[in-house]
């Protein structure tokens, strides 16, 4: 049987509500990133937050901010003025800090530094659990998600020093229509699971 589904907040609620109304006699799922961010928190996270928790502390593990390019100096320069402000700002807010390296080496974190990390996702809803998993896994860093989350860059801007690497690849190669058209859809996810996030902490 149907079960009544409770939602965090009004927002939520009438951004799903309004994804319903918008169906036609076919439903098309993939125009309902709301409902299905809902079942994901719902029907997975609720149940694995064990599970989905250590995931996202694996990441900070091997945070896309703290692996830098060897070369060329002009990339080196760009990742270093984008993220070494907000590894700072990582320090400063939450008495974290995390290491940098370069090339492809692993580099081992402190052993106090995961587990605050841990601490900071313990605190979160399953709803806002699901939306920040969402925005560390786009992002490829929980640096970044934390940093959105916290409102120190605009969400947009967050997404262009994600995209680092690869905006560096297209100016020296060029764009592939390809890649352009997966990278407007992840930038499309990225901004949803932010308006998600937001969502599930508001009244």
């Amino acid at each position: 049987g149907k079960r009544a589904i409770i939602m965090p907040s009004r927002q939520m609620a009438e951004a799903v509500a309004g994804e319903w109304q918008a169906q036609d006699s076919r439903i098309d799922p993939a125009t309902m990133p709301w409902q299905r961010s809902v079942n994901s928190a719902i029907d997975k996270v609720a149940f694995q937050r064990g599970e989905v928790a250590a995931h996202l502390v694996g990441y900070a593990g091997t945070d896309l901010l703290c692996y830098r390019a060897e070369a060329p100096e002009g990339l080196i320069q760009r990742q270093a003025s984008a993220w070494d402000p907000l590894l700072d700002w990582l320090t400063q807010r939450h008495s974290i800090e995390l290491k940098v390296t370069s090339g492809v080496m692993p580099v081992e974190q402190d052993a106090d530094a995961l587990p605050r990390l841990a601490g900071l996702v313990a605190q979160m809803s399953d709803f806002q659990l699901t939306g920040f998993h969402d925005l560390v896994g786009l992002s490829g860093s929980f640096v970044l998600a934390l940093a959105t989350i916290d409102g120190v860059q605009p969400v947009e801007d967050v997404w262009e020093i994600s995209r680092i690497d690869e905006s560096w690849q297209i100016e020296q190669w060029g764009d592939d229509e390809e890649a352009a058209e997966a990278a407007a859809k992840k930038r499309q996810a990225f901004l949803h699971a932010f308006r998600f996030y937001s969502a599930a902490s508001s009244p």
